[in-house]
């Protein structure tokens, strides 16, 4: 079993910046790709971003493609971090860190993942 903790959202202004941050407790991030999921209400949750467990190679929703960037904590790997530059008012969502195995053809699917955190709000004002 995993437990995530994702915390770092907030309020920040158009053009500003924020750093996510998924928590793992339980066992350490090693065993599993991570992802970044967000959700507006009413609306599916969508990929936003991930990083293979091995390789450490990542993908991005092209939306957000130059604009966010996921990385690992290399030293403990519990943690991974989604740092977003630029955002806009359209990045406003509850923005969800997951852990799992998915298949190349479910990374970007939340059926390819296993645990889920509880959500951070990111709120961008125009």
């Amino acid at each position: 079993q995993v437990q995530l903790v994702d915390a770092g959202g907030g309020l920040v202004q158009a053009g500003g910046s924020l750093r996510l941050a998924c928590v793992a407790s339980g066992r350490t991030f090693s065993d599993y790709d991570v992802g970044w999921f967000r959700q507006v209400p009413g609306q599916e949750r969508t990929f936003v971003a991930a990083i293979r467990r091995t390789g450490g190679r990542t993908y991005y929703e092209d939306s957000v493609k130059g604009r966010f960037s996921i990385s690992r904590d290399k030293l403990n790997n519990s943690a991974v971090y989604l740092q977003m530059n630029s955002l806009k008012p359209v990045d406003t969502a509850v923005y969800y860190c997951t852990a799992g195995r998915p298949i190349l053809s479910s990374l970007r699917t939340t059926g390819g993942y296993i645990y889920w955190g509880q959500g951070t709000q990111v709120t961008v004002s125009s």
